[in-house]
């Protein structure tokens, strides 16, 4: 017989629907601000990590502002493949 499973921790949803580290003093939440901007994916995920570097965890700002920065290069050389390949057409 296999053990009993551990109980899942309770999450707020205040926690998940409006994390304080995505959203400034202002009001105004990280979601909110890509979905109106249609950003997609990647540019979203540029401007949620740089929205929470040093907010979420301030130990880990510098892990977000590099991620932000990965997703940034992906999003660039996306769209330089897809101009060469305008270009050659």
């Amino acid at each position: 017989m296999s053990p009993a499973p551990e109980p899942v921790a309770q999450v707020s949803v205040e926690q998940v629907d409006h994390p304080s580290h995505y959203h400034a003093a202002s009001g105004i939440e990280v979601i909110d601000a890509i979905s109106a901007w249609g950003l997609g994916f990647c540019l979203g995920n540029v401007v949620k990590y740089c929205a929470r570097a040093g907010h979420k965890d301030p130990e880990r700002a510098l892990e977000d502002l590099r991620k932000a920065r990965w997703y940034l290069s992906r999003e660039i050389l996306s769209r330089e493949s897809e101009e060469r390949e305008r270009a050659a057409r």
